[in-house]
């Protein structure tokens, strides 16, 4: 792809950001690295979300700034791609649904957008030294074949190796036509549970294609009850594409989203299990504890960081 005169403005613009806030970070000197003893730290978006703003170039910033090299984008990479904006629910109108209507509008846009505009996404962040692994998107039985043909599209070009989404409650045949989708493109779908996370939540879906994976979020599958975190993960390491990392407490103790290293997540010993058995698969930061007074997304996650990294080094 090649770039234009406005494009290189665009990318010198998001660098020269990053450099702000991390001296250095533009191009090739500086850049930033959260690998530790060969286990990739990488952080969703998502965990920005509290911060203003919070769109995909300012998440490029919060990352340089945490001197994390690599992300799973949620939301921001299609509001950044011209992705329609849903109008605000009316008072009083029932469900947690898309509203009317724009459920159809959001497929016409996906449909009919340039894919390769992720491409110039993924030139922004690669710019200031991050890669993008994931591209989260929610696919659904009412999609036509060719919206789902753009979420895995769109996830090659933004130089993702894979897709996430959540889990859908007892719906094989939904799991079934993605994973069709994957062979097709040669890319999997890691499925992310939250408290319905169960030893066996993945079984059907594993079995049905080799390109349907998990999305294990460590937290979740704490606060669920479940007590077999190290042992779910050597069963399963080949087909985690890659795994939240939060500290939840255990349901009998109230299951509450807590700082890394307060909760009874056994963060450290899956990370220094991954250290051990040389697994690959990313380890993302999913920022869910309540913000402390004065504190903010970004320094919260560099907390986060470096309790990782003690785990590593």
């Amino acid at each position: 792809m090649q770039l234009t005169r406005r494009d290189f403005g665009r990318l010198a613009a998001a660098g020269a950001a990053a450099a702000a806030i991390h001296p250095g970070s533009l191009f090739a000197q500086g850049k930033p690295n959260s690998k530790f003893n060969g286990v990739q730290i990488g952080v969703i978006s998502y965990s920005y979300r509290q911060m203003n703003p919070s769109d995909a170039l300012a998440v490029l910033k919060y990352t340089v700034e945490n001197g994390i090299n690599t992300v799973e984008l949620e939301r921001v990479q299609e509001a950044w791609a011209g992705m329609p904006q849903a109008p605000p629910r009316q008072p009083g109108a029932a469900g947690r649904g898309m509203p009317p209507g724009y459920a159809e509008e959001l497929t016409k846009w996906r449909t009919t957008m340039d894919v390769n505009k992720y491409a110039e996404l993924r030139k922004l962040y690669n710019a200031s030294g991050v890669s993008i692994y994931a591209f989260k998107i929610s696919l659904t039985d009412r999609m036509p074949d060719a919206e789902f043909d753009y979420a895995f599209k769109a996830a090659k070009a933004i130089g993702a190796d894979h897709l996430t989404m959540e889990m859908p409650d007892n719906n094989p045949g939904l799991t079934a036509r993605i994973g069709k989708f994957g062979e097709k493109y040669k890319m999997r779908m890691g499925y992310h549970a939250h408290l319905q996370a169960k030893p066996d939540t993945w079984d059907e879906a594993l079995s049905q294609s080799p390109w349907n994976g998990i999305n294990l979020d460590v937290g979740h599958y704490t606060a669920a009850g479940n007590h077999d975190q190290l042992d779910f993960i050597k069963k399963h390491h080949d087909r985690i594409t890659c795994m939240h990392l939060k500290d939840r407490k255990y349901p009998e103790h109230g299951g509450e989203n807590m700082p890394f290293g307060q909760g009874d997540t056994p963060v450290k010993e899956v990370l220094q299990l991954m250290k051990q058995q040389h697994y690959t698969f990313p380890a993302t930061i999913e920022l869910e504890y309540k913000l402390p007074e004065g504190s903010d997304a970004v320094k919260e996650v560099a907390k986060c960081l470096a309790y990782a990294k003690s785990c590593l080094v």
